[in-house]
């Protein structure tokens, strides 16, 4: 009896939303597909949904379940949505990670930081060169994005040919790395058929081609050139590329240049020590750079997203490292805001504008171009690889459910699948086969925390509502020792009737504890809700929240 075998493509990360990539492919019999996993990254918290939180990465349970059928890992570039997870998940799963070379630097450095050893991330070279995992044949392809040594993969399986696009633009001349070679992709679909692409979609609402890096040298450096006071610019730090425009213009216009930030510097020195980064200009360090003439230097500083903690935003405070902005000074942002970034960036240009600084930003087109494929780029991709199915990713629902119209206009059957959503790859339409629970894991200080433990949302409750704690001391006879007291955390101290918040709460509680039953004072759990009641009631009252409460009930023993 032959047991059939199927391939399947299931999206735990990446597939409705910008960021947080992570693709899981496997071949095998149902239940039994020996797995690769693609990418393992990170996206981003915000004040309003998850405070506190440092970085939002994909819930890896299904293949922490599936581990010893896993046969590898591979990181198609270095950007954090790509990447950013690997030091935290790979204990999960501990398999081979492979990677380009300064993919495999920047994975090492993040290993190096959590003590796991650095001999399991392989460094590989692009095709020809082939990674044998199972039943999988892995080349990496190079292509161009905003971020060196970016590659698509070619995974070959007993049931076809899949290539796996990653972030890519069809950039010739990008400056820093390979560029767009249309040849290669096109030797890439005459060798073999390619049965399915799995393709960016983040730029599919972008109707016109996608311009070069390189075209963005003359305009910035004319404005440079013009400019008359201190000159900072701030783009992505993994934009290696920009780095060395911004760092050029600044030396042709007769400028010391100097980078600041931990991101930025760290980028570029392993860009330059993995090849991929030559004839970057010299810089000077922030000491130097307080004792030059302000007409004379240019800062190249972190911070592009209006990052608390970055130099940009230290900036548009005040002084960063003995270095300030005043009035005549200009500041490019030779950046895209990434949506939901608007307010925090917003509000470092108007903290600058009030300082009499000149604030260039990208809403011209000249100063920045995007990593990634328009429209028109993306049927390039199409009509060059000629997929027999087409499965969008890396965009929100919006942008995969228009990639796929985009397809069937050349006649190439597509299907939306978004994070859970397992499609079997192995017949001539991709088919939705099974759904699979996704949820995310928050680092929140040192430590994983799952979204739905509870953490996150008692946290915003507080935030929303405050919080009381109400203290009660009872002796051997569950009778109340002394006064209740009540400590409070972000409410008013005084009502609305012009007492002290705390005292009537206070006073509430200790009446109550004078009249109640015997059975209340002997249960825990019936005390502690009548005392929680209490204080929502008068918080109510006085100033119209329902504050979180934590009840501390001491029992004196009983000798």
């Amino acid at each position: 009896m032959s047991v059939k075998n199927r391939l399947i493509y299931l999206p735990l990360g990446g597939a409705g939303e910008i960021g947080m990539n992570c693709y899981v492919y496997g071949y095998g019999p149902e239940d039994r597909e020996r797995l690769i996993v693609v990418d393992l990254g990170v996206t981003f918290p915000d004040m309003d949904t998850t405070p506190g939180v440092d970085l939002i990465m994909a819930d890896v349970k299904w293949l922490e379940e599936r581990a010893e059928r896993i046969e590898a890992i591979f990181i198609t570039h270095a950007h954090e949505d790509h990447i950013g997870a690997l030091g935290h998940l790979w204990p999960r799963l501990k398999k081979r990670v492979y990677a380009r070379r300064f993919t495999a630097a920047i994975g090492r450095l993040k290993f190096e930081e959590q003590g796991h050893p650095l001999d399991v991330i392989h460094t590989v070279e692009p095709r020809p060169a082939v990674i044998e995992a199972g039943p999988f044949s892995v080349q990496f392809v190079p292509l161009a994005h905003s971020i060196p040594e970016s590659s698509a993969l070619i995974i070959d399986t007993p049931a076809g040919r899949i290539v796996h696009s990653g972030d890519f633009k069809l950039d010739p001349t990008p400056i820093v790395g390979e560029g767009w070679d249309e040849a290669t992709f096109a030797a890439i679909a005459a060798e073999r058929p390619v049965k399915a692409l799995m393709c960016d979609s983040t730029n599919i609402f972008s109707p016109l081609p996608g311009r070069s890096e390189a075209t963005l040298a003359d305009p910035i450096h004319g404005l440079i050139a013009g400019a008359g006071g201190m000159v900072v610019a701030t783009t992505f730090a993994s934009n290696v590329a920009r780095l060395k425009t911004l760092a050029e213009a600044g030396r042709a216009a007769g400028r010391s240049v100097c980078l600041l930030g931990r991101a930025m510097q760290r980028m570029v020195k392993v860009a330059q020590e993995t090849g991929v980064l030559t004839g970057f200009p010299p810089t000077i360090p922030s000491e130097q750079a307080t004792e030059v003439p302000r007409q004379n230097l240019m800062l190249i500083v972190t911070g592009s997203q209006g990052e608390r903690r970055a130099a940009t935003a230290q900036l548009s405070r005040g002084k960063y490292l003995g270095l300030e902005m005043k009035e005549g000074d200009m500041f490019l942002f030779s950046s895209k805001t990434i949506p939901g970034n608007e307010r925090d960036v917003l509000r470092i240009m108007n903290a600058l504008s009030e300082m009499g600084v000149d604030i260039v930003d990208d809403s011209n087109g000249r100063y920045h171009v995007s990593g990634h494929a328009n429209r028109p780029d993306l049927e390039v991709m199409h009509q060059t690889l000629k997929p027999q199915m087409l499965i969008p990713m890396h965009g929100e629902h919006r942008h995969l459910r228009e990639h796929v119209k985009l397809g069937e206009t050349r006649g190439i059957p597509g299907e939306i699948a978004t994070n859970g959503m397992m499609v079997d790859l192995s017949g001539d339409k991709p088919e939705i086969v099974e759904y699979i629970d996704t949820a995310r894991l928050y680092l929140d200080g040192s430590v994983l925390i799952g979204a739905m433990d509870g953490v996150i949302r008692d946290r915003i409750r507080m935030a929303l509502n405050g919080h009381a704690m109400v203290n009660v001391i009872l002796d051997e006879d569950d009778s109340a020792l002394g006064e209740a007291w009540v400590e409070l955390m972000g409410l008013p101290e005084v009502g609305k009737h012009g007492q002290g918040l705390a005292e009537m709460m206070e006073t509430e509680v200790s009446g109550f504890l004078e009249t109640a039953s015997a059975k209340i004072m002997r249960d825990d759990d019936k005390l502690d809700e009548a005392l929680r009641r209490i204080i929502r009631q008068v918080s109510v009252e006085e100033i119209g929240k329902k504050p979180e409460v934590t009840v501390v009930v001491s029992r004196l023993a009983v000798e």
